[in-house]
């Protein structure tokens, strides 16, 4: 099974997500909405900051993934999205894909909320 920790308060993420739910396969992955369920993240040695900022996944063989890889493993097993995950596979693409999905997300987290209150708690710990 294919563990995704995505963060259910962000909007966009929650859309997405739900998208990938809707038309994924039965039993081949496991959702974990990390704003609900931070404790998750322990098992596999994620820092909550680090999930919040960047989608990342656990594949069936254990390995951990972050950002576009972890869409590659998402889309994988997806009808409709193996295509994408195909052309990651051209370096170009990927590092193309992979430079502005850190972009995004370190936008998006610098412009989150929650994200920015989890992160001044992390600072204070």
């Amino acid at each position: 099974m294919v563990t995704v920790f995505y963060d259910g308060l962000c909007g966009l993420c929650s859309r997405e997500i739900a998208h990938y739910k809707s038309i994924a396969p039965e039993g081949i992955f496991f959702w974990v909405d990390i704003a609900k369920n931070p404790q998750a993240l322990e098992a596999h040695n994620i820092n909550v900051i680090d999930a919040l900022k960047y989608l990342h996944v656990i594949d069936k063989n254990g390995s951990t993934h972050t950002g576009v890889r972890s869409f590659q493993v998402i889309w994988e097993q997806l009808p409709r999205w193996k295509i994408l995950s195909k052309l990651l596979k051209f370096k170009i693409l990927y590092f193309v894909a992979d430079f502005l999905y850190i972009r995004f997300a370190s936008w998006r987290f610098e412009r989150s909320t929650h994200c920015q209150l989890s992160l001044q708690n992390d600072n204070l710990t």
